[in-house]
């Protein structure tokens, strides 16, 4: 797969625009469109889509981090963002499910004050503690991932951020 060359990279997770020769899977359109029109309301322009997928752990819930087993799946729920640099040291997040805007810097006393916005602010953070480079960025997502169903949303939240917001071009993206 080709890398890409603009500070951005991407792991784990399906761009939205696939060249022809790769599967391209479906995303609810109306979820794909209300996330640009978020994004156009409140940064201007147009970021980057990315998609990560729902998943479910059929064993080993918490395990995969303690050397166990586990077995994850992906399911037909999805949480779409649409992301672009901003030149600056802040992050920019809107939430489309709980309408709500957060902002943040990246160093440690920075922690923004909403719990959902703190998940992506930790994945930044420990980016920058294992020495890579995050920059500011605008963000807005949504998902169809039930809320409260015991799902891995707060994962696909912060994967589909951070991976997007590391500036590490060894990592190649998933086309």
């Amino acid at each position: 797969m080709p890398e890409r060359t603009d500070g951005f990279c991407l792991s784990h997770f399906y761009h939205l625009y696939y060249p022809s020769n790769y599967y391209t899977p479906t995303y609810p359109m109306e979820l794909k469109n209300k996330v640009k029109e978020a994004f156009a309301s409140h940064f201007g322009g147009e970021g980057t889509l990315y998609a990560s997928a729902g998943r479910i752990n059929l064993i080993g819930e918490h395990t995969d981090y303690n050397g166990g087993f586990v077995f994850p799946g992906a399911i037909d729920k999805v949480i779409i963002a649409d992301i672009r640099p901003n030149n600056t040291d802040t992050v920019n997040l809107f939430s489309i499910d709980i309408n709500e805007e957060a902002h943040f810097g990246l160093k440690e006393e920075d922690a923004p004050s909403q719990q959902w916005a703190r998940y992506i602010f930790g994945v930044c953070r420990e980016i920058i503690k294992r020495g890579g480079c995050v920059k500011g960025f605008d963000a807005t997502f949504a998902g169809n991932v039930p809320l409260g169903a015991g799902l891995s949303t707060a994962t696909q939240s912060t994967n589909s951020n951070s991976q997007k917001s590391a500036s590490q071009p060894s990592i190649t993206t998933v086309a």
